[in-house]
């Protein structure tokens, strides 16, 4: 995979992330997902029709995304973010995702629940 291709996903899933999670508008669905999407996350069905309906109950908590790290090699790109919601609760997610023909293709999502309260054992920090 060329370079013009690894930077081209990475800004699809820039504009995914911008017009989906922050703006709320699915309504561009098609041009960034297959229509034979793969999903790992255990609550979420396979398909276009499996991420819309997770999305709506997602966006109905009132998510702020703070991308923290957008990187990526060939077909893989990974965002890890920060999210808080309406309610308080911070969460600390990696989302994974493989593209192919300019869309994406299969997702993994790695997420810490609930860590508004937690005190680092150093000076690291969470993010």
């Amino acid at each position: 995979m060329s370079e013009a291709e690894t930077t081209a996903n990475k800004s699809l899933v820039q504009e995914f992330y911008d017009q989906v999670f922050s703006r709320g508008d699915t309504s561009n669905i098609d041009r960034f997902m297959r229509d034979d999407y793969i999903q790992h996350n255990p609550t979420c069905a396979d398909g276009k029709a499996g991420f819309l309906e997770l999305i709506k109950g997602f966006l109905a908590l009132g998510p702020q995304i703070d991308i923290i790290r957008l990187n990526g090699e060939d077909d893989m790109v990974y965002v890890f973010f920060k999210c808080t919601l309406k309610n308080g609760h911070v969460n600390k997610v990696c989302d994974i995702y493989r593209l192919q023909e300019g869309q994406l293709a299969e997702h993994w999502d790695i997420i810490e629940h609930n860590i508004e309260g937690v005190q680092s054992r150093n000076s690291n920090g969470l993010f």
